[in-house]
């Protein structure tokens, strides 16, 4: 009997959703608008008969649309893309987002709302949505333009920024306490799981595609893929973060592999149908009665979300040096909220960490800004010309002027390449330190969640974390091995720019090669202070300690040659996987 009651809600659900979604396309609005319509429809609150009586199973359906959503979007993702995104869209996209989570902050405090009510708030006004966006832009016509291009670089940097946003909130509602140290840690930690994941991930899973993609069955490539995404989100959910965030990633991963065409068209069916579940759920959760009560928060957040992204989107992007008429209209472009602030408010009622009403208030303020968008970006170019009528001549010519100046900034060839190069050396001494760093973050936490001790009391707990922490150090030495020599070629390079010159005299050769040898094991040993700190678990006594630091270096140096190897080829797979152009047909158009 629950399974026919199931199927029945899930009728009701997709064909009235079906039928507002055709409606609101001939009506030239976005479709997404639609399935919140519907929602509201189907839903609880909308007298006088409840359609859907199965809510537990929609919402757990709307999860999957969730997951689906996330890994499409990282699916759409480009790390190649990133690098190219350029210095505007990073500026812009950061100055969008503190001043947003700022502003919603405040307004929060400011209704008498809770610090997690308000700081759920600050982080669902800060992510423009990019569904909208290229929505509106599609229609108008305005893919190709300059202005286009740019905001799409913005919500690239947005995708990877929401995500952090996500996983840092869920630590944040758990452990209940906001602070620097905590934001750091969540942080940190986060960073070091993403850089170790992409860098297994991109060796590991496009060679797995291919080799599926050879025996040419759609059936047999959608459900490696499927496979791959759901594992990853269930070890992403046993290590503590949020499945949304083990979706987008594997997307991310998945985006870099030759068969990235023929994945998308596979999960495409799938994620529409789950994400047209998801964004109704989400509708049905809205009260008319809760949006009634809180109509004035609703119109000022509202105007709060136009005004505010509008000008520090603006701002952020004229600050990189853009023309202050393509720099309005990246900010016109960009005053809504959509998918990733419905994401964050269902995580807040899912942690329980966040009033009801705060969920209708956001879809009510998205529906709003989703409405404005198409007028706002018709408006941006008489705005445009209104602010250049009425605004002083002289501050026309101050934003030139400034604009030339950055341009003139820039390094000489020579001055480029030695950036370029050192730029690229500290990259790999970060990754390598990161990969080290996960391993020993890895083994605590395998120690710390295992029962393998309490299977072997004769032991004593001090050998147990020593096995731990010998363990640790023999899987981190070809990475430290990496990291010494490439911290030994940054020295060599620093010591030639900064020691020399008649004023050293003969002594400048003995003081590069001194400078040459100390630096790397400095920056080594910090290094190693700093692993034992995230990993104080695994340390043992200091007599264990000391015998396992030796041996350890024993091993480097029996197994240097080897490593070298190793490791170079390793980077060559990485480059390999990188270099490698999907077909242009399989990209999004969110990124052309």
């Amino acid at each position: 009997m629950a399974h026919t009651e199931f199927l029945k809600d899930l009728a009701i659900i997709m064909m009235i959703a079906g039928l507002i979604a055709l409606l609101f396309h001939r009506l030239k609005q976005p479709v997404v608008l639609g399935y919140l319509l519907a929602g509201m429809i189907v839903g609880p609150h909308t007298p006088p008969i409840p359609l859907v009586t199965d809510i537990a199973t929609i919402q757990t359906l709307a999860e999957l649309g969730v997951v689906f959503l996330l890994f499409s979007l990282g699916l759409e993702f480009s790390l190649k893309r990133l690098k190219a995104v350029g210095l505007t869209a990073i500026i812009a996209a950061i100055t969008e987002i503190v001043v947003m989570m700022w502003l919603g902050y405040q307004i929060g405090l400011a209704f008498g709302w809770s610090e997690m009510d308000a700081l759920f708030l600050g982080a669902m006004l800060s992510i423009s949505s990019t569904t909208i966006i290229v929505k509106a832009l599609e229609e108008l016509g305005l893919k190709r333009q300059r202005f286009a291009q740019l905001i799409f670089g913005v919500l690239i940097v947005e995708d990877i920024l929401a995500i952090a946003l996500i996983a840092l909130l869920s630590g944040l509602a758990v452990t209940g306490v906001v602070s620097v140290g905590a934001v750091v840690g969540t942080l940190g930690k986060l960073g070091i799981f993403l850089v170790v994941a992409l860098l297994a991930g991109l060796l590991l899973v496009p060679r797995l595609l291919a080799l599926v993609a050879r025996y040419k069955s759609r059936e047999m490539l959608l459900i490696t893929v499927l496979g791959l995404c759901f594992g990853f989100c269930l070890l992403v959910v046993e290590i503590g973060y949020s499945m949304a965030l083990g979706a987008f990633v594997m997307g991310a991963i998945m985006a870099e592999s030759r068969q990235i065409k023929q994945i998308e068209s596979l999960v495409e069916p799938l994620r529409d149908m789950f994400s047209a579940i998801f964004f109704v759920t989400i509708g049905m959760l809205v009260d008319p009665v809760v949006i009634s009560q809180y109509w004035q928060p609703i119109l000022l957040i509202t105007l709060v979300v136009v005004v505010g992204k509008v000008v520090s989107c603006t701002v952020g992007t004229l600050v990189s040096g853009t023309d202050a008429r393509t720099s309005l209209k990246v900010g016109m472009g960009l005053a809504q909220i959509g998918e990733f602030s419905f994401i964050i408010a269902t995580l807040g009622l899912t942690l329980g960490v966040t009033s009801s009403f705060l969920y209708p208030i956001v879809v009510a303020v998205s529906v709003l800004t989703t409405l404005l968008t198409p007028y706002l970006i018709r408006a941006s170019d008489p705005l445009a010309d209104l602010a250049r009528r009425y605004f002083p001549g002289s501050w026309h010519d101050s934003l030139a002027a400034y604009s030339a100046w950055l341009s003139g900034l820039g390094p000489s060839a020579a001055q480029a390449q030695m950036t370029a190069i050192i730029r690229r050396i500290l990259v790999h001494v970060l990754l390598n330190f990161c990969v080290i760093a996960g391993i020993f973050l890895a083994v605590a936490f395998v120690l710390r969640e295992s029962d393998f001790s309490q299977n072997l009391p004769q032991i004593s707990p001090a050998w147990h974390n020593t096995a731990y922490w010998l363990m640790s150090l023999v899987l981190s030495v070809p990475f430290m091995v990496a990291a010494y020599r490439k911290l030994e070629a940054l020295s060599l390079i620093l010591a030639e720019l900064t020691v020399g010159g008649p004023a050293v005299g003969l002594q400048s050769f003995k003081l590069r090669q001194l400078l040459a040898r100390v630096l790397p094991v400095l920056a080594l040993l910090a290094m190693l202070l700093l692993i034992a700190g995230l990993s104080s678990i695994l340390l043992p006594p200091l007599h264990l300690f000391v015998a396992v630091l030796v041996l350890a270096m024993l091993l480097a140096l029996t197994v240097w040659p080897a490593v070298v190897r190793w490791h170079s080829q390793v980077q060559i797979a990485l480059r390999e996987t990188l270099a490698e152009e999907p077909p242009a047909a399989g990209q999004s158009d969110k990124h052309h």
